[in-house]
Parts: structure tokens; sequence; C-alpha cells
């Protein structure tokens, strides 16, 4: 069977990238050290204005992307130098960037008029970040170059998409030079939230942080029933809210858990989908949200605790759903949790890493103090260094500290390059107001009516969300369609987080359900059974959002807290009842009928309102008295029906 990355790599390209050997192994070694010094810097001492940064940040991003990303498929990937077409690309790329920083000024002093070499090396930078996107994420590429020709095109497109169509200087302006092009929002957050809690991501997994998740998840659920499933829901979603790449969290944690849970007696099928459900909730899981949610403050114009409260209710609710689905299919399957000589004893595990969450706690503390999202995940990257030297074990040295910082940059290079191209999507909407001509369609179209607007919304964040990065997908779905869920009615924060939500969960979602197919490919198993498995066990996050469209009782904040109490307790209770009547187990095997019934109370519950709840109760009560009343007259389960 193929590695973990070998699995990964065919289905994103974004992880196929090269290694160099001898000396220009170490110059990319530098240049990614020098990028995340220069960011936590820039974050730091807040010297550089919005465009400089920006600037700055491209030049980087762009010298990295030629330097690690073949420009075929099939290109060699260990080099000693690198191609001479990738250094013409370095070189225009510096030469692009560094123009812009060094003309800008000049340009809005004569009141933004451009010149011919402006107009050229503006040309030269677009050119070269299609060329990046186009190694790194050959989807959405595709997709901003139809947008970039809409700019063109649209005088031969009839009705309400049509538009007068545009010049190449007009185009070139906006995309390049405007404050919502290339260089605009989805770069800005790149260059700011994005790449500072990725390298935070970094410094804590260099620290040990990662095999403290395991353990400590290992002393609270190994033991019980599946305990195996357990700990790869607790371990992923925690690595998931920090990464934030489902991808790359199935190929790191998913590499242990899949086969503990295989071992344990899970299907291949159910663990890999067990894993891949897992590791997509952590980009909408306060108290990080995969840096998601710090860009949805910044769109919101609110603090970020106010759309991390938000976010509890969703997170708890998702998880809890797959926690009992795993929990309720290993009473089914009679499996039993591990055995305690595999578990670590939990004040063992304390003890010993218990320092390592120290960087999390600095990061929560700054942020409910009020300070800026940018100055606590500065405080809390240094926070990783001091912790780790608390314990010989864990301490962090030079070495650690620069690989940390190379693989921060690194990793930060496939959202950077999906936010950077998506600024031609944002400058294409804007331009030619296809955004508030598509808000007026759907409306058109559906007659105001909130449900069928919900469900094109869906649609449009699963589809746009497939195979680009959860803070990039969710940029171009709140672009588009949070102005239609607003204009009829919904709560700003709450149309935000319906298309976040919808936006991750594309990553499960068939035919592009990337982090299912990664996870397919660890276990073994057939990857569209995987796909369809994990929508199955994530469904409490696809019916969830529509529900806190129509009453936000379950976003914290969204109303008195005290509004969000009951419907909290009678959502949990739906939560148990909807994992109950998937895996056909409540306190016995269930009936058909009896799984029916625990659906539909699953869902009538998760509802918020007291006539839906009641209705629910009643439901429950008649599952759970029929249970009682044949407990001991079912047959013994068949092991083979594992789904």
């Amino acid at each position: 069977m193929s590695t973990e990355m070998e699995i990964v790599e065919k289905v994103d390209s974004e992880f196929r990238v090269r290694t160099y050997i001898g000396k220009m192994a170490k110059f990319l070694t530098a240049i990614a050290v020098i990028w995340s010094i220069f960011q936590i810097f820039a974050a730091g001492s807040g010297v550089f204005d919005a465009i400089t940064l920006r600037a700055w940040h491209m030049m980087f991003l762009l010298v990295v992307t030629f330097l690690l990303y073949p420009a075929t498929k099939n290109g060699k990937r260990t080099l000693k130098f690198p191609p001479i077409f990738d250094v013409i690309c370095i070189l225009l790329s510096i030469a692009s960037t560094g123009y812009l920083l060094y003309s800008y000024q000049t340009i809005v002093l004569r009141g933004g008029y451009l010149l011919l070499p402006d107009y050229i090396f503006g040309a030269i930078g677009i050119l070269m970040i299609f060329e990046a996107a186009r190694r790194v994420v050959g989807n959405l590429a595709i997709l901003a170059f139809i947008f970039l020709l809409y700019n063109f095109l649209g005088s031969f497109i009839p009705g309400i998409f049509g538009h007068g169509g545009f010049s190449v200087n007009r185009v070139i302006d906006y995309l390049f030079y405007g404050s919502e092009g290339v260089f605009g929002i989805a770069i800005g957050v790149s260059a700011t939230f994005v790449f500072l809690f990725i390298l935070f991501g970094a410094f804590l997994s260099r620290s040990g942080f990662s095999q403290f998740i395991n353990d400590f998840a290992l002393t609270i659920a190994g033991r019980s029933p599946g305990g195996p499933a357990k700990v790869a829901v607790i371990a992923s979603s925690l690595m998931g809210m920090i990464n934030g790449s489902a991808l790359a969290n199935v190929a790191t944690t998913g590499t242990l858990t899949i086969p503990l849970m295989q071992k344990n007696g899970y299907k291949a099928r159910f663990a890999a989908a067990v894993e891949a459900v897992a590791s997509t909730g952590g980009q909408f899981a306060p108290p990080i949200m995969g840096a998601a949610g710090f860009v949805m403050a910044e769109y919101l114009g609110v603090s970020y605790t106010v759309v991390m409260v938000a976010a509890i209710i969703p997170a708890i609710l998702y998880y809890l759903t797959l926690i009992m689905v795993v929990h309720f299919e290993a009473k089914r399957l009679g499996l039993k949790g591990l055995s305690k000589e595999n578990i670590p004893k939990a004040m063992d595990v304390i003890k010993k890493q218990g320092h390592l969450s120290l960087p999390l706690i600095v990061l929560m503390g700054l942020l409910f103090m009020g300070y800026t999202p940018l100055y606590a995940a500065v405080f809390s990257i240094i926070a990783c260094v001091v912790a780790s030297w608390l314990r010989k074990e864990t301490r962090m040295g030079l070495k650690e500290i620069i690989l940390a910082l190379e693989e921060g940059a690194k990793g930060a290079v496939g959202v950077a390059v999906a936010c950077a191209v998506i600024g031609v999507i944002i400058g294409t909407v804007s331009l030619t107001g296809l955004g508030l001509n598509f808000g007026y369609a759907v409306m058109n179209y559906t007659n105001d009516s909130l449900l069928i607007a919900g469900l094109l919304v869906m649609l449009m964040s699963i589809i746009l969300g497939m195979g680009v990065p959860g803070v990039a997908a969710y940029i171009i779905v709140a672009t588009v369609g949070t102005p239609v869920l607003i204009n009829l009615g919904v709560s700003p924060l709450a149309a935000h987080l319906f298309v976040l939500i919808y936006a991750c969960l594309s990553n499960i979602t068939p035919p592009v359900a990337l982090a299912s197919y990664v996870a397919a490919g660890i276990a073994g198993a057939n990857q569209n059974q995987v796909s369809l498995t994990a929508v199955k066990l994530g469904l409490t996050g696809f019916i969830l959002p529509f529900f806190f469209i129509f009453n936000p009782a379950l976003l914290l904040g969204a109303n008195p807290y005290s509004e969000s109490i009951i419907p909290a307790i009678t959502a949990i209770i739906g939560c148990v009842s909807l994992a109950a009547g998937l895996q056909g187990w409540l306190m016995m095997k269930a009936s058909i009928i009896q799984r029916m019934m625990l659906t539909i109370v699953g869902i009538l519950m998760i509802a918020p309102g007291s006539l839906t709840d009641y209705i629910g109760i009643g439901l429950l009560g008649i599952v759970v008295a029929w249970q009682w009343v044949s407990k001991g007259k079912i047959a013994p389960i068949d092991r083979s029906q594992s789904i």
C-alpha cells in the first residue's frame, strides 16, 4: 500500500513538493526561515502599512512556491538546483512585487493614474500568481481564470449576469493595484492571521504537543468501548482546529488512529470515515477554528471572541454526534476498549507533557483579555518555545526552532497561494457587480424563500469549497453567499457560520471529498464508500446550519445566553438520538422502525423550538420504553453488518 504522503499527493497537488540536496536545500531553508521571522516581526511591530506587508508577503510566497512546486505533475522531485523556467518565474515575481513596493506611493500621489510600466508589471504579477496557483491549487486556478475571462466577455452574456465588458488596462488596474484585487482582503488575511497560526501549529508540533494530545486522549477515552475511535475523534479535532487543513490532519493523525481503529475491530471504511469527519470539523471548532474565525471576525467587524463563542455549540454538537456514533457502533459490534497496560496514566501524562498546553492557555487568555489575534499569536509562538524549556525531554533547541520556522513557512504556501488567486475572484465579483446580480437572481428565483436560498447557498459553498483550503474556501463563499442570506433576514454571524461550515464539509462531500479519499487510502478502503459513510457520520454538520439561520438560539451570544441553555440541552439529546438512529443501537439493537423514530427525534430536538422538543421527547420515550420491554429478546448482533 502507498505511504500516507503518496496518497495525499495523488488527490491534492498542494502536497507535491520538491526536495533539494546540497547548498540549494540550505538556501530554501534560509528563505523560509527569513519569511517566518519577517512575518513575526511585522505582526509584532506593526511598522508596515497594509499594501507593503502584503507585497512582501506575496514576494516571499511566490519565490518559495516556484522553488517548492514543479511546473508539471511528473516533474523531477529531487534536485540540486531549480530548472531555468522556475528561475525566470522567481525573477519575474520579484520584479513585479518589487515594482509595486517601489512605485505604489508614486502612483497614489498621481491620483491612481497608471503608466505603461505600471500595466506591464501588473500583468506580469497577475500571470505569476496564476502560474503559482496552477501548480499548487489547480482547480481553484481554473475557477479564477474563468472569473478573469468574465471581465472581458460579459458583453456576450445575456440577462442579469451580462455587463459591458472591461479593457485589459482596467482589469489590470483593478486586480493588481486596487484594494479588492490580488492585494486585497484575501492575501491580507494570509499575510496576518493565516500565516501566524500555521506557524503556531508548526511550533506546537515541534514542541511535542501532538504526542501530548494523543496520550491525553488515550487517558480520557482509551478504555471505553471503541476507545481507539474516540481517541481519534478527540486528537483529530484538537489538531484540526490548529492546522486548519483536513487533509494534513488526516495524513498525520490518521496514520496512527485509522490502523488502531481497524485493529480494535472497526471496518476499514468506518475507521477512515471517522478520521475524515473528525479532521474536517476542526476547521470550525473553537478556540482556533483553523484561523477562519479570525477572518470572519474581520468581515463582521467584531471581536474574535464573539465568533469563537458563537461556534461553541455547533462544534460540540458535531463532535458529540460523532463520538456517540462511534460508541453505539462499538456497542453494536461488542467491541471493547484498549487494555489498561496500553494506556498511559493520566497523572503521568500531565506531569510529563502537561506544560505543552501552556501556549494554548496563553492564546486563550490573551484573546479573552481583548488583545488582537495577531498579538496573541506572536506571544503564543514565543510561549511554545518557553514551555518546551520547562522539561529537558521536550526542550526545543536552535535546530528545532529553525525547523519549526521552516515548516511553518512551507505549510502556509498552499493556503496563501489560494488566497492570492482568490483575489482575482473577489476583484471580478466587485468590478462586474456579479455579487449583487447573483443575490438578486437567487432572491427572484426563490421568491424570497430562505429555505430554498439556503439550499442554493449550501450547494454553492460545498462546490466552491471542494479541493480548496478551509480559510480560502470560506473567503470565496463569504464574498458571494453571505449577502444573499443577510438580505433575506439572517443575522450576519449566522450567515457567515453557515457558509463556513458547508465550505469545510466539502472535504467529506462527494465527488471531491479529499479528506475522505486520503483516509480511504490509509485504511485501504473504497474511496466512494468512505465518502458516503463520512457524510452519514457528519450528518449533524449538514443539518445544523439550517436550524440556526432560522433561529440562532444555538449560537451563543446571538441572543442572551439564558435563551441558549434549553435549546442546547435538547440539541444534545437530539444528537445522541440521531447517532443511535444512524447506527441502529440505543440500549440494544434497534429495529428499522426504531431507527427511523430515533432519527426523527434527533432532527426534531436539534431544531430549536418547544413544539419540536415536546414531540421529540415523546417519541424518544416511546423508543426507550419499547427497548426496555424488549430487552433480552433480540438475537445476537451479526458483526458483518458494520457500515
